[in-house]
Formats: structure tokens, C-alpha cells, sequence
């Protein structure tokens, strides 16, 4: 499984996420898209513009904006 979690540095429920993942012990790609301008454009592409993170894509698809229904 392919796993990238847009993120921004101190969001609580991007933190929620990583933990999840790593827990289960699935491999993911972490990306700042608050600080990296090409990895936001690659959110919004997911994400329909929507700002929220954590932007979770698994296996190329979107899977979940958000966190536990916040974020």
C-alpha cells in the first residue's frame, strides 16, 4: 500500500494520523504542504482546494481530509 499524508508542522490531528499509521505499522510518505509550495498544489489536487490537513491518499486515491472528522 502507497500511503502520503499532507500535513502542516504542529497540527495535532496530522500528529493523530501519523500515530495511526505508524501503529499499524504502514509505511508513509509525510508531506509539509504548508512549507512545500509543490507538495500543497499536489493536496489541492486531492483535496478539490480544500485546505484542511491531514489530506490522506492511499494508492493514489483520495482517502480522507481531516482526522476523526477533525482537522
Amino acid at each position: 500500500m502507497s500511503v502520503i499524508i499532507y500535513t502542516k508542522p504542529g497540527c495535532p490531528h496530522c500528529a493523530k494520523a501519523r500515530e495511526y499509521y505508524t501503529q499499524k505499522g504502514i509505511a508513509f510518505d509525510d508531506r509539509n504542504a504548508q512549507d512545500n509550495l509543490e507538495y500543497r498544489k499536489e493536496m489541492f489536487g486531492f483535496s478539490d482546494g480544500d485546505p484542511t490537513v491531514p489530506v490522506i491518499v492511499e494508492n493514489g486515491k483520495l482517502k480522507q481530509i481531516g482526522w476523526e472528522g477533525r482537522g
